[in-house]
């Protein structure tokens, strides 16, 4: 797999663009030692840190929600609590979305047309993963800059509108001649070395589109069909995957976090019961007698050799499910944790996932039905074999056991998002599925909400459903915060 160029990512503040001197290699963190105006900018200097603080919001997201739904817990069983999710805040609000609109800016000027469609898919992420966060976001009026330095919220139900118009302006975009004779290179992180790498954003637009529309469809905003429609332009193989490639100068954050800070006796995370008993045979009993786990188990985690496979119970003080020690821990090594590894936002997997949950409910599956059609079990099985092979491993085996190839007449919805859940390992997307069947156990199998030493603690018992505006907004705008604030086991507008 060809990997991505790292390119040298600059700070920026609210108001105005800071860079640093520029360098074969675009990727440095530090502070930036000068600061220039936009317009003394190209738009090839901002995509690249846009991109780079896009999947790094992600993954400070994912640090809360990989523990909300138990991918992992922290060191010997912890469970995440209320959380503001401030690095997210942070990435969104101070570095994205101001330089995003710089680069729109810039690229009506200049008749640029991908390059703004690029932008305006960029924005759709960012204001998707912050609305799905916090429900309510300022937007309209988040970069009018010392224009308005206390910005009112959007209702969740605007973001949504916000989010499809920036999706289908890029579609429409990425489909016309650009004659500006300015195209992205390699400051285009996620597609910048591939010769088609304006047909593969075209791809992604329709597939987060897929992704953003089945958000809604238990709101009765959008439907199964419209799903279907968006998912049939989206990515059509892992070639296709949005991902952000790290290298062993500039590690890996999952590598750092987990792999050497576990190495020099820092605190790091373990990995929770529900995804080790999701892929041991726990939950989905293996049929074949040929099996033991799901391939694709040691790629995320490893049991230091025994020959059980024991998850952390999350708030579990350091047990199994069973009462003993866990002893499943982040991989060295793993698909995620190496010094060079991804950040992963979206796959062919996946979308081969929401296909198959879309075709499911379109057949008038339900959350307890038995039996779908061949369109959903061909997208089902698909997203399988896509995820064998993003990961590196031999599916046959497991594909073939008839607890995983349970025919047309077999398939479950718990089947599918199990095999969404198992893939999406370590992705945000996660807790948009558990609250959308709002943290059933008739779709993920096993579930159960984590344990407490202490059953008067705030929310003992209730699921957490969103995040609390971080404490720096709340100082900078208390009204407009205040005005929006909910408890973090409120549901979101779409989850209502």
């Amino acid at each position: 797999m060809m990997k991505k160029f790292i390119i040298k990512t600059t700070l920026f503040t609210l108001l105005v663009i800071g860079v640093t001197a520029c360098s074969d290699e675009y990727f440095d963190v530090n502070t930036p030692s000068g600061f220039v105006q936009p317009e003394e900018l190209r738009m090839s200097d901002l995509l690249a840190p846009i991109i780079f603080r896009t999947m790094e919001g992600q993954r400070s997201a994912e640090l809360t929600f990989g523990n909300y739904v138990q991918n992992f817990v922290f060191q010997e069983g912890g469970a995440s609590g209320e959380s503001e999710v401030g690095g997210l805040w942070s990435n969104i609000y101070l570095y994205a979305l101001p330089n995003l609109k710089v680069i729109k800016e810039k690229a009506a000027e200049e008749n640029a047309p991908h390059y703004a469609a690029v932008a305006d898919i960029l924005t759709a992420i960012n204001i998707g993963i912050a609305t799905d966060t916090w429900d309510n976001i300022p937007y309209s009026e988040a970069t009018l800059g010392a224009g308005n330095l206390f910005p009112a919220f959007d209702s969740q139900e605007a973001i949504y509108t916000d989010i499809f118009a920036l999706l289908d302006n890029a579609i429409a975009a990425l489909q016309v001649t650009d004659d500006s004779g300015i195209s992205l290179g390699r400051e285009d992180l996620i597609y910048g070395g591939d010769p088609d790498n304006i047909d593969k954003w075209l791809r992604a637009a329709y597939t987060l589109k897929a992704r953003y529309q089945l958000h809604l469809v238990n709101k009765g905003i959008t439907s199964p069909n419209d799903v279907l429609t968006s998912i049939a332009n989206g990515f059509t193989s892992n070639e296709d995957d949005f991902q952000m490639f790290y290298d062993d100068q500039n590690i890996n954050p999952w590598y750092s976090s987990e792999i050497l800070a576990r190495a020099t006796g820092n605190p790091s995370r373990n990995i929770a019961s529900q995804l080790v008993s999701s892929m041991n045979g726990d939950y989905y009993p293996f049929e074949s007698g040929l099996l033991s786990i799901d391939p694709r188990l040691p790629r995320y985690a490893s049991n230091g050799g025994d020959l059980e496979w024991k998850g952390y119970v999350s708030g579990g003080a350091g047990l199994a499910p069973d009462g003993t020690n866990a002893n499943a821990i982040f991989a060295e090594g793993g698909f995620y944790t190496s010094i060079d590894s991804p950040l992963l936002l979206i796959s062919y997997a996946e979308a081969m996932f929401i296909k198959a949950e879309a075709s499911f409910l379109a057949n008038g599956g339900t959350t307890t039905s038995i039996g779908s059609n061949a369109d959903a079990y061909m997208a089902y099985m698909e997203g399988i074999n896509a995820s064998m092979s993003k990961y590196g491993v031999d599916g046959t085996v497991y594909m073939a056991d008839t607890s995983v190839d349970v025919g047309e007449a077999g398939l479950m919805l718990n089947h599918i998002m199990k095999e969404k859940y198992i893939h999406n390992f370590l992705n945000t997307e996660t807790f948009v599925d558990l609250r959308r069947y709002d943290f059933s156990d008739d779709v993920f199998k096993g579930l159960t909400i984590r344990e407490e030493e202490n059953s008067e603690s705030d929310y003992s018992g209730e699921w957490f459903r969103r995040a609390n505006y971080p404490t720096s907004e709340l100082n900078r705008n208390r009204l407009n915060v205040e005005a929006n604030q909910q408890t973090p086991v409120t549901s979101v507008w779409w989850d209502q």
